[in-house]
């Protein structure tokens, strides 16, 4: 895995880092393939800005088969499956949306403190 330098303050920046990733990659990936990452890239970057207070990193793989992305953040506390407000309050899109669009999403306890959400999608 690659890691973005420095972590991103933005789900912008997040993006943008997705997207140099991604034009190292031979073949590259179809449009809706990208899509779908920058979508994943600004949810995961967006929740762990908005429950954990930062991103602590951000890293990028990619196989013949799989794009690899993960998130970390200072918070130990997981995602919560929760009912999406449809009033538009509290949200409750983002991680259904996450699990929605990967192929494997994995949350590993990182150091003493915080978590690293690991994602696979197909490439």
């Amino acid at each position: 895995m690659t890691a973005s330098e420095p972590p991103p303050a933005r789900a912008a920046d997040a993006r943008a880092a997705a997207k140099a990733f991604i034009a190292t990659l031979v073949p590259r990936p179809a449009a809706t393939t990208v899509q779908d990452l920058l979508l994943l890239v600004s949810e995961l970057v967006t929740n762990a800005i908005r429950h954990a207070g930062a991103v602590t990193g951000l890293a990028f793989g990619a196989d013949d088969t799989t794009l690899y992305v993960s998130v970390t953040d200072p918070s130990p506390e997981r995602p919560k499956q929760r009912t999406p407000d449809l009033r538009g309050g509290t949200g409750g899109f983002g991680w259904p949306l996450i699990t929605r669009l990967a192929k494997r999403a994995e949350i590993r306890d990182h150091s003493s403190q915080g978590k690293i959400i690991c994602i696979e999608m197909a490439r």
